[in-house]
């Protein structure tokens, strides 16, 4: 079974996507299609995926930088149970009226699809983000403000709680660990395999085949038994970084 329905969305609703796909549908005028939203059964699981429309794929910006670059188009959706939550839909009218119109029984989390818009994109938001954005400032006057350092701050404690709690991590989606990767090596330009391991919290084996997609193994030289991402992924700032 194959169902493919018209999505028609309001740009001012706070909708939980990629933030440039919520901005590519704030440029559709008016209340005008969006994208299709596909629904089909496979091998008995129902599989849920969107597509935006061509007309909306183009991005002439990045933050405040012009750009040229296409969005992607495919978005499949990962499904989840509600567990042992309660969950409901109400609207309500212009009397302010609530209206109970339905229950929550899954959550569908929307993704893009990892191919060759996508990895530009993410390249050029990337380079968007490590612009400094910090200015030097010269003082008239000494700074007597005293500043006394924490050892932990609270949000790091409570994270290192949760993640006791949660137990070990098992596979996170690709599109998550590719983040971390990229938010890795922006810092530094070789890894070997023990550090990517520590920080993305992955399998050995999960890690290296998302690794060999965006990245090079070095076997020999200065840098060997090393990861490094490919020429068409890396952005550094000033002279090259090394670990």
């Amino acid at each position: 079974m194959h169902l493919s329905v018209g999505l028609n969305l309001c740009p001012e609703k706070d909708l939980d996507v990629p933030k440039y796909l919520s901005q590519q549908w704030a440029k559709a005028t008016g209340r005008g299609e969006v994208g299709k939203l596909k629904i089909a059964k496979n091998q008995g699981k129902t599989e849920v995926s969107f597509t935006l429309n061509e007309e909306l794929t183009d991005i002439q910006e990045i933050g405040d930088k012009p750009a040229s670059v296409k969005a992607p188009r495919d978005h499949p959706f990962t499904m989840q149970s509600v567990g042992g939550q309660t969950l409901a839909v109400f609207t309500e009218s212009s009397s302010e009226k609530l209206a109970l119109e339905g229950t929550v029984v899954q959550r569908a989390e929307c993704r893009p699809a990892v191919n060759e818009h996508y990895m530009k994109l993410k390249r050029l938001q990337i380079e968007e983000s490590s612009k400094p954005v910090r200015l030097s400032q010269q003082l008239e006057k000494v700074v007597t403000t005293n500043y006394k350092p924490v050892a932990n701050h609270a949000h790091n404690v409570e994270y290192e709680k949760k993640k006791k709690e949660d137990g070990k991590r098992a596979r996170a989606d690709k599109q998550q660990v590719l983040e971390m990767l990229f938010s890795a090596f922006e810092k530094h330009q070789y890894y070997n395999i023990k550090d990517l391991v520590d920080i993305t919290k992955q399998p050995v084996i999960y890690l290296k085949e998302i690794l060999r997609e965006i990245g090079i193994y070095n076997v020999k030289g200065t840098h060997k038994n090393t990861w490094e991402l490919k020429p068409e992924y890396r952005h550094y700032q000033g002279e090259e970084k090394s670990d």
